[in-house]
Formats: structure tokens, C-alpha cells, sequence
């Protein structure tokens, strides 16, 4: 178990380089993400096991999540509250090398092409998911659930409601259209996965000229966090929300948007939705994060407010349903942080299993996940 603290700023997010075995950058935001700086971290992990800061660059407002590279070595993009998307050189030590400034809200997510390695895509409060070429100063597309690419006009199916909690903590703020989090399908350039505030999972094929493809109710109305997908099995994904829980899907048993006509008796975008392959059941709060491991297409790892990060087996397959009730599916705990977890990422490096976990107690653990 390696360790680094970020002091006086509350990680969000953290991800190995796809270079380096032994490179991590690190995404975080001062008073938990409320108000001030923010701050990118770029960690090495020494032979002796210490974990150093490598170099650091401080924004005007936090930072909420960061992707590395896939075409540069020394490059990372971050995601930040004030609706701007950064690029940082590890070569150029003060100040971005490329700024982005579309979004009129907070940018919550950054994922980049693993296929074809030239775009990456950000989703926001405001809404969209926009699609980006880091040479290019302008987006490429952007995307939005509520509108229906088929007519133009009518708005998507939006039955289900933000939680209770949200609407009594923030009665001004409506977090239905929230777009938490987006990535790109490993098996596809085009095909992107995202979950919204109004308890929506969406596929989208950029390349089509109905952009939405699937789109369905995950968490009975519950905000969905997070989504990933498979990396063996292309058309496997999970999501997880608000209501604790950790939901596999199988897209092909789930309905069309573009069947309208069809006899299912649970529509897709009914406020309960369709029913899931399998669901974990184990967190103790809001599950924030999930990622499916690059070396096992059955093990996933999240992150929640319950302060844990925790290590699943998905036991179920396309020809039969394995409902894991309790900690059925829970392999292992990770409960070191001390405040809620928000990012975490498989190491691709070395013996398969070590990940890396960040949260709000200002902490970074590289742990491994088979012990």
C-alpha cells in the first residue's frame, strides 16, 4: 500500500499514464471542490516505494476529473468548474498549453478515445457531451440528451426526477440535466456511453446522423454517477447512482429508442426502466465511480461516499441472470480514506490488480486489489 497526500486540496480524480508504468495524474479542487483553486498533480512511484510529486500546476477554479494522453506522452486534459477544459505539458511548467471554453457550467468529465486515440469528450452541468480534437480550438460536435435527434423538436422521455436529497439541499438547482460522467466504448471510435442526473444511461454513435441510440431509465430515477464499459464483451456496460447500487446491463435486451411499436411491457424510458443483467449490492451511499479492469472482463472497481473503494465480480453472462444480494458480489474493501471517495483507476502495468484510489481526505493510495 503506497500513499501521497495532496495536501490542501481534495482529489477527484486519478489515472495511470498509458506510457509510464510508473506515472499517475492526479485531478483535485481546494474546500472540496466548492470554491477556490484547483490543482493537477503529476506523481511519480519510485523504486523504493515513495510516491513524489513530479510537477504541479495550480487553476483558478477546481478541478473535477482529467484524462492523460493517448498520442502524447506528456500531456494530460483536465476537466474544470468553471467550464473550461485545460491541457498541461509535462515540459511546460506554468501555464496550459491548450484552453478550451465552451461549456457555461461545470465540466465533470473527461474521458479520451482509447480506439482511434485522436479526440476526447467532456460532458457538463450544462447538459451536453462535447466532442474535442486537442488541435483544434473549437468542439467537433456536441451532443444532448434532451433533445430527440429524430424530430428535431420533441424532447427525450425525461419521467424520472433528481433525489429528494438534491431537491432539499439545492432548491434552486436542478441537477436532472447533469451529465456526470461519458466514455468511449473500447471496441468502437464512435460509440460512447452516459449517465445523467435524471437517472438516464445513453448510448450515442457520433457518426451517425441520429447521434442517440439507446436510452433508458438506470437507477429508478435515482441520478446515475457513473457508466463504463466492458473491455471483453462490447456490448456489456455498468452504471451505478444515488441508490447504492451497481447495475450491469446487457444493450441488446434493452428496447430501441427507435421502436416504437414494440410490445415490451416496461418500456425503456419508464421510470423504473428495464431490468439489469445483475446488480451489486454492498455500498452504504452514492456509488460515484465505476470501472471495469482492463485485465479480468468479470471484475469492476468503484468508488463511493460510503469512504470505500470496493473491488465486484460480476458473475452473470448473456445466458442466464445471477442476482449477487448483499455482499454477494464484493470481493474486496479498500476502507483507508477517511472521507468520500471520488476517483480511481487500474494500473495496465505490471502483475494485474493494482489500482489507484483518490478522494476529499486529500489522499492517494496505490493499493492492490487481489490481497
Amino acid at each position: 500500500m503506497l500513499s501521497f497526500r495532496t495536501r490542501g486540496y481534495n482529489g477527484y480524480g486519478v489515472q495511470y499514464s498509458p506510457f509510464f508504468d510508473n506515472k499517475l495524474a492526479v485531478a483535485s479542487a481546494a474546500n472540496y471542490g466548492l470554491v477556490g483553486n484547483g490543482k493537477l498533480f503529476i506523481l511519480n512511484i519510485e523504486p523504493n516505494g515513495q510516491i513524489r510529486e513530479q510537477i504541479s500546476w495550480e487553476t483558478q477554479d477546481g478541478l473535477f476529473d482529467l484524462a492523460w494522453s493517448e498520442i502524447h506522452e506528456n500531456q494530460a486534459v483536465v476537466a474544470s468548474g468553471d467550464g473550461s477544459i485545460k491541457i498541461f505539458d509535462i515540459t511546460v511548467p506554468n501555464f496550459p498549453v491548450m484552453n478550451f471554453k465552451e461549456h457555461s457550467r461545470e465540466v465533470f468529465s473527461i474521458n479520451w478515445n482509447l480506439v482511434d486515440k485522436i479526440n476526447f469528450i467532456s460532458t457538463s452541468w450544462d447538459g451536453s457531451i462535447k466532442l474535442w480534437n486537442p488541435s483544434r480550438a473549437n468542439s467537433m460536435l456536441t451532443l444532448n440528451p434532451t433533445v430527440d435527434y429524430t424530430t428535431k423538436t420533441a424532447p427525450i422521455h425525461q419521467t424520472a426526477k433528481p433525489p429528494l436529497s438534491h431537491q432539499q439541499q439545492h432548491q434552486n438547482v436542478n441537477t436532472s440535466e447533469c451529465i456526470y460522467n461519458a466514455s468511449f466504448s473500447p471496441h468502437s471510435p464512435s460509440t460512447i456511453i452516459s449517465s445523467n442526473g435524471s437517472s438516464h444511461i445513453q448510448i450515442w454513435d457520433i457518426r451517425s446522423p441520429n447521434p442517440l441510440q439507446l436510452d433508458f431509465v438506470g437507477h429508478g430515477g435515482l441520478e446515475a454517477l457513473g457508466c463504463d464499459w466492458n473491455k471483453y464483451k462490447s456490448t456489456i456496460v455498468a452504471s451505478t447512482g444515488t441508490d447504492k447500487s451497481v447495475r450491469i446491463w446487457d444493450l441488446r435486451m434493452i428496447t430501441k429508442i427507435d421502436q416504437p411499436n414494440n410490445h415490451s411491457p416496461m418500456p425503456s424510458y419508464h421510470i423504473r426502466g428495464p431490468t439489469p443483467l445483475n446488480e451489486l449490492l454492498g455500498h452504504e451511499f452514492a456509488v460515484r465511480k465505476v470501472l471495469w479492469s482492463p485485465h479480468n472482463g468479470q471484475e469492476l472497481l468503484t468508488t463511493s461516499y460510503d469512504m470505500t473503494s470496493r473491488v465486484w465480480i460480476d458473475q452473470s453472462n448473456e445466458r442466464a441472470r445471477f442476482l449477487n444480494s448483499g455482499n454477494g458480489g464484493c470481493k474486496k474493501v479498500m476502507n483507508l480514506h477517511k472521507e468520500f471517495v471520488i476517483g480511481c483507476d487500474y494500473s495496465l502495468w505490471g502483475e494485474p490488480g493494482w489500482a489507484a484510489s483518490t478522494g476529499w481526505d486529500e489522499m492517494v493510495y496505490v493499493w492492490d486489489t487481489k490481497r
